[in-house]
């Protein structure tokens, strides 16, 4: 019976285990230029236990920034700074991949520079607010992106994985979940487009298949990874029967041999079943446990065949060696939410090993 605590081969690496850090914004990339700094090189160098490390998100360009102090990799300086936290992991033995994410219409003009504004397939503005350094702000009706836009989103998309490798990951992940841009583009209630690249299946998963297709091209496909979240609410997404356009995102991505694909699961275990049927290669899955953190309960998803990899957020968080946790039965560190976004060590790089 194969269990978590093998290991398994992903995209030509042997990885040590099939737990997965997952990504987790943190919002500490306090440097200047949006550079990650030394202390984030020690938070992922504590946590190279994982089978793999997904980072937090990292826009591929300014104008894909939608939070504060987050990190990016579309600039020499960046790529320098990242090169630190890679070469971190890499000597306690880890294997990291760099989650590229442009967060779309998710953002506000105080958090772009030279007057820019979030970008969007359509211009519907998202629910509710979104955190800056002045405080709250309103979400703003997005910038609807030209064909042209589009066409240089993706080519961001391309620049910022060879960036990654030029900063030494071992791959990245596209984050096509959670209500950002790859997401806006997949919805219906996000995407009211009229040309190519909306209204059916075929065109609202376009913007996807060409942002993936356009990275493999970049870095090859044994270093690609794309997570997804079918039917998830976050950030205003309504998908209210979403199998049937994430059907079609999976038979389109098949052929490309991708290192993995990567659930952020919603409460339809039915769809993920499906799902898990439709894709040819590795399959990742980050259960849905709301309210709780995954716990060791998920371990048994790998040992029943739901999935090959289990990614653990919270509790990685909390626990910089959540492998040998696991294996022992716990104990756990408990998570404290008021140190997730923002702040120095505390909540960061401060919590116990066993």
């Amino acid at each position: 019976m194969t269990t978590a605590f093998d290991p398994i081969v992903l995209g030509g690496r042997r990885l040590a285990s099939r737990l997965v850090m997952a990504p987790m914004t943190r919002s500490r990339a306090y440097g200047p230029g949006a550079e990650p700094t030394e202390l984030m090189a020690t938070y992922y160098a504590q946590r190279a236990g994982a089978g793999l490390i997904v980072t937090e998100g990292i826009q591929p360009s300014p104008v894909g920034q939608g939070y504060p102090d987050t990190p990016g990799l579309h600039t020499a300086g960046q790529v320098q700074a990242w090169r630190r936290v890679t070469d971190a992991v890499h000597r306690e033995g880890g294997v990291i991949f760099a989650q590229l994410m442009h967060t779309g219409r998710i953002g506000h003009p105080a958090l772009l520079p030279d007057g820019l504004v979030p970008v969007a397939p359509s211009a519907v503005p998202a629910p509710g607010q979104v955190f800056t350094h002045e405080g709250p702000q309103d979400f703003v009706t997005p910038k609807e992106l030209t064909e042209a836009e589009i066409r240089r989103t993706i080519a961001d998309f391309a620049a910022a994985a060879r960036n990654a490798i030029d900063a030494g990951f071992d791959g990245v992940e596209i984050h096509g979940a959670n209500g950002y841009l790859v997401h806006q583009f997949l919805a219906p209630n996000t995407n009211l487009r009229a040309d190519g690249w909306g209204g059916d299946a075929e065109g609202r998963t376009r913007f996807a298949v060409e942002v993936v297709t356009a990275v493999v091209a970049a870095i090859g496909s044994d270093r690609v990874g794309l997570r997804i979240s079918p039917g998830n609410p976050y950030n205003g997404i309504a998908e209210d029967d979403p199998r049937e356009v994430y059907e079609v995102l999976l038979e389109r991505l098949a052929g490309l041999d991708l290192a993995y694909l990567h659930l952020l699961e919603g409460p339809d275990r039915d769809l993920t079943v499906r799902l898990r049927k439709t894709w040819p290669g590795t399959f990742v899955l980050n259960p849905f446990t709301h309210p709780e953190a995954t716990g060791p309960a998920a371990l048994e998803l790998v040992e029943d065949g739901t999935a090959d990899m289990i990614a653990y957020g919270a509790l990685f968080l909390a626990n910089p060696d959540l492998p040998a946790r696991l294996a022992a039965g716990g104990p756990f560190n408990t998570p404290d939410p008021a140190t997730f976004y923002g702040g120095d060590h505390r909540g960061y790089t401060d919590y116990p090993t066993l």
